[in-house]
């Protein structure tokens, strides 16, 4: 009897292929007998699941985004309890990709980016990943502040997030520094946006964020 492939896995089992290959030497040269050959799969097996090359990296993008998105879910939903500050933290530390262990993450998430310039599809998958982390950080700093534009406050630290990731993994910032320039960013968003009612501490580096206290009463 012959044996019975679940497809979905194989088409995941296609696209981890597809970023070790990402990570090791970008995309450019990448090649469907290339990424048979790293799955463990026959060429037929790969066509079978995907019709084109790009409808194999897009559906590779798409895992690569959902993963980042699981681990944005995971760090708000592990605390329930903490401040939308604390949360904006965590999301924002974990979109930057800075720490070493999301290092290969980062290398394949930007070998993705430029070959979006020149992919249309891939530029679609990635414009609705950052529109639902802007969703994400704007319902945040509305949550957290009284500012009448959470959405440009939003813009700009998923943008800054973002382009860190570029910084550390090119070695223009150690993760450390990059963890500075982002706990900085977030400290200038209370100070000039909102008071945090949660006092809980946010430590970049650990993955949690202090507000600033207010100035105490010296009069």
């Amino acid at each position: 009897m012959p044996k019975q492939v679940d497809h979905e896995s194989r088409r995941r089992q296609i696209a981890d292929a597809v970023c070790q290959l990402a990570d090791e030497s970008g995309l450019e040269g990448v090649t469907l007998r290339d990424v048979a050959g790293r799955a463990q799969v026959s060429m037929g097996a790969v066509q079978r699941c995907f019709g084109t090359k790009e409808e194999m990296l897009v559906f590779a993008l798409g895992q690569i985004g959902e993963r980042v998105a699981a681990r944005v879910s995971a760090r708000l939903t592990a605390s329930p309890a903490q401040s939308a500050c604390t949360a904006l933290g965590h999301a924002a530390t974990e979109v930057s990709l800075v720490h070493e262990e999301h290092r290969a993450e980062a290398r394949v998430w930007l070998a993705f980016v430029a070959q979006a310039a020149v992919s249309p599809p891939l530029a679609g998958i990635l414009r609705t990943n950052y529109a639902h982390l802007q969703a994400l950080f704007a319902r945040l700093i509305a949550e957290a502040s009284d500012t009448p534009a959470p959405d440009r406050a939003a813009r700009t630290l998923l943008a800054l997030a973002d382009g860190l990731t570029t910084h550390v993994l090119i070695g223009h910032l150690s993760p450390a520094e990059a963890l500075d320039v982002l706990d900085g960013q977030l400290h200038r968003l209370w100070n000039e946006r909102a008071h945090c009612a949660d006092p809980a501490t946010h430590d970049t580096a650990q993955g949690t964020f202090k507000p600033p206290q207010a100035e105490p009463n010296r009069g």
